[in-house]
């Protein structure tokens, strides 16, 4: 790789992207193109508290499917004009890797250059309401990884009509920790990071959800974000495949309702047969909470190695 030996040391702020720790902020830069493309530059670090390297030294792609997300609240905030304190629902995240040797880490943070073109712009009362966009994001002008998200976006006056009264109150408390999975058997090294709990047979799960984590809990929310979601879809694959590390070539999530904190949610995964001998491997997770249907994932990866 030719990453510039000299990075950009800054971020943009973190209020743009809703996160309260800096390291969390993957966005370094923007510019605005047109009214619907923008172009954005991010930096990937050696290390990272939860996105570790995976494979044999590959930034993990979820780490790519982190900056893609928090381009929605950059643009929403600083291009759109959405007021900080209303809140965005994401509905659906992707990544698909394109040149897997690209995510090789090297011996300097990494910069990468995302062209954002927006495909969906809804606007209510003369407000932005919904923003769906696409990825393709470069390192050293070659196409690592393609992506998408879509959000909407809600005052705080309507968020309050439309989520549980009592999960906004400060009485409102989460489930208890329960047991993760063993690490190695979904793809993680520390057990802090396993966001699986073993159920009563193979390849299905309760969601852990550990509110003190301090990467996918970065500041208090009432429900499990979009990114716990994401990790749980690799994991469940990971233990599908029987690969204790791997890179996923590709991670796609539709959230179809709020995830609720104090409720138990199920992790299912299902390996969905390839008829051509040599083909990506792909799984299949849902999430169900309440007897109702709140996540669909899909894990798609290499059948000969990362």
């Amino acid at each position: 790789m030719h990453d510039s030996c000299f990075p950009s040391l800054t971020t943009v702020p973190k209020e743009l992207v809703h996160r309260t720790s800096t390291a969390q902020v993957l966005l370094t830069d923007w510019q605005r193109l047109d009214d619907a493309r923008f172009s954005v530059t991010a930096r990937w670090p050696l290390s990272h508290a939860f996105f570790t390297p995976v494979g044999d030294g590959y930034y993990d792609p979820l780490m790519c499917a982190e900056t893609i997300r928090q381009i929605a609240y950059l643009l929403g905030h600083a291009e759109f004009a959405v007021p900080f304190g209303h809140q965005f629902v994401l509905w659906d995240l992707s990544v698909s890797v394109v040149r897997p040797e690209l995510l090789r880490v090297g011996l300097v943070p990494a910069t990468v250059d995302l062209a954002i073109t927006c495909v969906e712009i809804k606007r209510r009362a003369g407000r932005l309401s919904g923003l769906g966009y696409e990825a393709v994001v470069r390192r050293d002008g070659q196409v690592v990884a393609t992506g998408r998200a879509s959000v909407t976006c809600t005052s705080p006056a309507v968020y309050q009509r439309i989520r549980p009264e009592h999960v906004l109150t400060p009485e409102h408390r989460p489930l208890p920790l329960t047991a993760p999975a063993a690490p190695q058997s979904v793809a993680r090294l520390s057990p802090t990071d396993v966001v699986l709990s073993p159920l009563d047979r193979e390849n299905r799960w309760q969601l852990r959800v550990d509110t003190n984590h301090p990467v996918l809990f970065d500041h208090w929310v009432d429900h499990v974000p979009g990114m716990v979601l994401m990790e749980a879809a690799r994991q469940a694959a990971a233990s599908a495949l029987g690969r204790p590390s791997f890179m996923p070539l590709g991670v796609a999530g539709e959230f179809k309702r709020y995830v609720e904190l104090d409720a138990p949610c199920v992790i299912e995964s299902e390996r969905l047969f390839q008829d051509v001998p040599g083909a990506e491997e792909v799984v299949r997770v849902t999430g169900h909470q309440n007897g109702e249907l709140t996540f669909v994932g899909t894990v798609t990866a290499s059948s000969y190695g990362y």
